[in-house]
């Protein structure tokens, strides 16, 4: 398990910051999450985000994307949803609402399943 910072720790203004942070963004993929059996959430102009689409795709798995700007837009939407899942990078791919991981670890999650 991740450590993260306990919430005894952090003033309550930090603490509001924190949960209004984009989170509008991170209430869409919750939502995505929720209501899809696969979701990619990811970002135009990123490789590893094409391949595992594309993956995906080949094995007829249907899913929802959900993108967020590109290397030069968007990064605080894209960073409230690393802070959200504890992920560090996209894509974020989850299946029945559970995450598995980037595209390394969606290749060893459909080996094992």
């Amino acid at each position: 398990m991740r450590t993260i910072l306990e919430q005894t720790k952090i003033d309550t203004n930090a603490l509001a910051a924190m949960k209004s942070f984009h989170s509008g963004v991170v209430q869409e993929v919750q939502q995505a999450v929720k209501e899809n059996e696969w979701v990619v959430v990811g970002m135009g102009q990123n490789p590893v985000v094409s391949s595992a689409r594309k993956y995906l795709t080949a094995k007829t798995i249907p899913f929802k994307y959900l993108a967020y700007g590109t290397y030069m837009s968007q990064w605080k939407q894209r960073l409230a949803i690393k802070l959200w899942s504890g992920w560090p990078t996209f894509p974020q791919i989850f299946h029945k609402g559970t995450l598995v991981g980037g595209f390394a670890d969606l290749k060893k999650y459909m080996e094992k399943n």
